[in-house]
């Protein structure tokens, strides 16, 4: 069951995907399928108040088979959205993302497990991202149709108590220049924003133009007179 807002998105009935979200975590949980919450409810948890459509759960990538049979074996209606990155899993009238695969490559790994938070989201318990993954993750995925993103990642940058060694090394592989982008907009707006992070991450950019990899090429004419 959805509402239409006025911002033109679909948001979930609150009730129905609570009870989504806690018969899916309890199915995984029971298996033994380990994953953390994502999306717009770690969104939610880790920075500015909002609702969501859906209920977004990163696995990993062998884990994915099993948590659709799972899910299914839970009543849930499963299906697989895209064989690279995404299944769904539907109860309640809520989708639930099955996701083992973020923009970039990013995948579940042992040290995005280790740095996952317990933390409580409407009474219930949740296992959700860090701070630092959501907002690389957030910054990288952000496109001109997803452009809340963007503002969930600034939320969190302005809410969260980060660990900016730890953003920058996720940074380092999964999109270090627009990471950067989004640390420097925050910083715009007059948001605290460690300015270490931001030369680290500056470096990192701005070495391969050091190295004379990034110069522009000779323009094969003049250019015109204006």
């Amino acid at each position: 069951m959805t509402s239409q807002h006025p911002d033109g998105y679909d948001y979930a009935d609150e009730t129905c995907l609570l009870r989504a979200l806690d018969e899916a975590q309890r199915a995984l949980i029971a298996a033994g399928i380990e994953f953390l919450v994502m999306g717009g409810l770690a969104s939610a948890v880790w920075g500015r108040p909002r609702w969501t459509r859906d209920v977004d759960l990163f696995v990993r990538p062998e884990d994915a088979g099993e948590a659709l049979a799972v899910l299914t074996e839970a009543g849930f209606e499963t299906w697989v959205h895209d064989q690279h990155w995404l299944s769904k899993a539907k109860k309640h009238g809520v989708v639930v993302d099955i996701i083992f695969r973020s923009h970039n490559d990013i995948l579940l790994d042992e040290e995005m497990l280790a740095r996952g938070v317990t933390a409580t989201f409407k009474g219930l318990t949740v296992r959700v991202l860090s701070p630092e993954d959501l907002v690389v993750m957030k910054a990288v995925a952000a496109n001109e149709d997803t452009f809340r993103y963007w503002y969930d990642a600034i939320g969190v940058i302005g809410r969260a108590d980060l660990d900016w060694d730890y953003l920058i090394a996720r940074a380092r592989p999964a999109g270090a220049r627009r990471v950067l982008s989004v640390l420097l907009y925050a910083q715009s707006v007059d948001l605290l924003v460690s300015t270490r992070a931001i030369g680290l991450l500056a470096a990192l950019v701005l070495e391969p133009a050091r190295r004379g990899e990034d110069r522009p090429r000779e323009l094969s004419a003049p250019a015109a007179s204006w």
